[in-house]
């Protein structure tokens, strides 16, 4: 079975390939925002799984709209999976802060506190191109932050790498320095949940050990 990740993340590719996984990856190109605004006063964890199954969906359509051409998908099954995290930090929910302003902001705002790192996760199952069973959720981990010295936070910002991350920060890379611990998930916030994308699976009709390469 085709196993497709609907994400650009290289963290959440490098989680898979790490538990046995080798997915294909197609990235949505989804407009979150437009998405967001089609949503009337979500929760945070409506709104993560909402932006995961436009990606999911977006993906499907693409690999429906290919009727198999590329021999992967036609007389086959697939399944995608896709995601998409949030940080609930106060009572703003926020994503990847894309400047280094609001990076700053952000760390301003959390540092020596606590967040929620909420990720959203939406498996479609296909064959032969088309959506046979759908299952989704989210995966919620309690983040608690370190005070990075100034010269530290300067530094972690120049890099690059929190203004592409929801949150502003990774568990995983540099980040990580700064992170005391977590209470949930670490799968989750890097990026992808494995419990509870192997649940979703299930729902789906998938067991997990099916996909893992051999």
């Amino acid at each position: 079975m085709r196993f497709v990740l609907a994400s650009a993340s290289p963290a959440r590719l490098a989680v898979l390939r790490a538990a046995g996984v080798e997915p294909d990856v197609i990235v949505s190109g989804v407009d979150e925002d437009a998405v967001m605004a089609e949503l009337t006063d979500p929760t945070p964890a409506e709104t993560v799984t909402a932006l995961a199954a436009a990606k999911a969906r977006a993906v499907a359509a693409d690999l429906d709209a290919r009727g198999g051409s590329d021999g992967d998908v036609a007389g086959g099954d697939a399944v995608v999976v896709g995601c998409d995290s949030m940080l609930s930090i106060g009572d703003a929910l926020v994503g990847k802060p894309h400047t280094a302003e609001v990076a700053r902001k952000r760390w301003t705002d959390m540092a020596g506190g606590t967040g929620e790192l909420l990720t959203g996760h939406s498996v479609l199952r296909l064959s032969g191109g088309t959506v046979t069973a759908e299952a989704s959720g989210t995966c919620t981990t309690t983040v608690r932050f370190a005070e990075p010295a100034q010269h530290e936070l300067d530094a972690y910002i120049a890099t690059g790498e929190p203004l592409q991350v929801a949150g502003a920060f990774t568990l995983d890379a540099l980040g990580g320095w700064f992170v005391e611990g977590i209470d949930g998930d670490p799968s989750s916030v890097i990026g992808i949940s494995l419990p509870l994308t192997r649940r979703l699976l299930g729902e789906a009709g998938v067991s997990v050990v099916d996909l893992w390469n051999r």
